[in-house]
């Protein structure tokens, strides 16, 4: 019998992080490999970051990044010595989804290993690093090379003119509007622009693996999430991120129903850690955040999370029967083009931009954003003087560019997820402060005082979680009655031990031998 050897390394006991490496006859895959907040937090914070001159070194001293000789070898400065950790014969990553917790760590990995995803994931990542500051971690769908300067313990970007793309395996149709948007980086055609050498592209059938990938579309918070299930000696069934109580949960179900025949079931455990079961929907979120609309006088803006689309098209429907506009920034309105490139879907009919009060415009903007909806734009004057006729896509991160809207009153309604940190707690003592200066009426969250300092409290039914219920995670263990159930994006794995047989509980950088 062949060995198969699953090996948590990163993401067992924290909400995000997950790097799993499945491994038969020497060779194998990694499903994810994400960056892990919960450890990154411990020492870095939105000003205080690692240092891209350093490479890999500040990670791997600071046991943020599994200690593998696996990383792009430009990424290594020479004080540096990998030789000491174990190689792996890594053939891909099976990414689950484009949320940065599950393919953050992508870009730090040897440029020879392709990510393995669907079509939507592949278009939100290219997106995400067309539009991105520079930095090593936002380098996963392409990334300049960095050569060492004096001694090699600093490195820099190469004076190379092109950027370098990775390789990727698709598990579905590649229209020919997304093999195009993969190759082409906007500007790159002006004379001393980087260009961008890209990857190559293929479908999962056509690739040489170890083993043999089935891959389905779940429901999650964000669109193209992906579960796996891996056909070797034995079948390996992994869910990525996944919920019941979305507008395509019947694509989970689905995906469950598949997994059946699959004897390991490594499974997401994000709400386990709850003390109460919600019974959520997209359903009522859409009911009371147009509740919400329509009673408000003035202004609304809507904060739901970066690139959750099915939420966006909740507020479009809102805006929509409540006689407003929806109003997102060009970056929003630039991954929307990303995603027509790969569904044909026009999400931008009913939606207009944002035009910030800037000296410059990015080259992603000048030339797609404003090239196909700049008719599209409308300006903080016009908004300010009829604030009643829009509904502002706005973050934390936006509150400033109220200072040119300057609205008097209005609503602001939270659709996103709790605050599950310190920090993130701090975040919502400072987008309080932005509310109360424009005197804007709150949905969704409340501060309240306690032990001596304000602290978000959230109100139920403005937002529905990414992730499956304990009810939920419940019926899918039991549908699919696996041999061995390994938990995995949980701060409580012991709920699956309380509740279940045959379930094996790793730490970082454990593993399971299959029987």
């Amino acid at each position: 019998m062949v060995t198969v050897k699953i090996t948590v390394y990163d993401g067992a006991t924290t909400i995000g992080g997950n790097k799993i490496y499945v491994e038969e006859k020497g060779r194998g895959v990694f499903l994810d490999f994400g960056m892990n907040f919960a450890k990154y937090g411990k020492y870095f914070a939105e000003f205080l970051n690692e240092r891209s001159v350093r490479g890999i070194h500040d990670l791997i001293h600071l046991n943020l990044i599994p200690k593998l000789n696996i990383y792009r070898k430009d990424l290594i400065p020479s004080d540096l010595d990998m030789s000491a950790y174990p190689k792996l014969n890594v053939e891909a990553v099976l990414l689950s989804h484009a949320h940065v917790d599950h393919c953050g760590n992508i870009a730090l990995l040897d440029e020879s290993i392709p990510i393995i995803a669907s079509p939507m994931t592949m278009a939100i990542l290219k997106a995400m690093r067309d539009v991105s500051a520079s930095g090593i971690g936002s380098e996963i769908a392409y990334f300049s090379c960095r050569e060492p300067v004096g001694d090699g313990r600093v490195l820099t970007s190469t004076k190379s003119k092109f950027y370098k793309g990775r390789d990727f395996i698709c598990v579905g149709r590649i229209p020919e509007e997304l093999a195009e948007f993969m190759c082409y980086k906007p500007g790159q055609e002006s004379k001393n622009a980087k260009k961008l050498d890209p990857g190559n592209l293929c479908y999962v059938s056509d690739y040489d693996l170890s083993f043999d990938i089935d891959a389905y579309e779940v429901d999650h918070s964000i669109y193209g999430a992906t579960a796996y299930i891996l056909w070797g000696d034995s079948a390996i069934a992994y869910t990525g991120d996944f919920r019941m109580h979305g507008k395509h949960a019947d694509k989970s179900r689905e995906f469950v129903k598949k997994a059946k025949d699959a004897s390991v079931l490594i499974i997401e455990g994000t709400r386990t850690s709850r003390k109460e079961d919600v019974n959520e929907s997209e359903e009522v979120v859409f009911e009371n955040c147009l509740k919400a609309v329509e009673e408000s006088k003035g202004l609304v803006i809507a904060d739901f999370s970066p690139r959750n689309f099915e939420r966006l098209e909740t507020f479009i429907e809102i805006a929509r029967r409540t006689s407003r506009e929806l109003v997102v920034t060009a970056k929003d309105a630039y991954m929307l083009h990303a995603m027509e490139c790969v569904d044909g879907v026009c999400r931008m009919e009913d939606v207009r931009i944002y035009q910030e009060l800037r000296d410059k415009r990015n080259r992603w903007e000048e030339l797609v954003v404003r090239e196909r909806w700049g008719d599209k734009y409308v300006d903080p004057a016009d908004i300010s003087r009829n604030p009643e006729d829009y509904i502002l896509c706005f973050s934390l991160y936006d509150m400033k560019h109220l200072l040119d809207v300057k609205p008097n009153g209005g609503s602001y309604i939270y659709s996103s997820s709790e605050a599950l940190s310190e920090e993130q707690e701090f975040d919502f003592q400072r987008l309080y402060n932005w509310l109360q200066e424009f005197g804007l009426k709150v949905y969704g969250f409340e501060m309240v005082l306690e032990e001596g300092k304000l602290v978000p409290s959230f109100i139920r039914g403005y937002h529905a979680s990414g992730h499956a219920s304990k009810s939920d995670l419940r019926w899918v263990i039991e549908t699919i009655d696996p041999d061995v159930i390994i938990p995995v994006h949980t701060e409580n794995p012991g709920w699956f031990a309380e509740n279940f047989d045959s379930v094996v509980v790793l730490r970082d950088g454990e593993s399971y031998v299959v029987d």
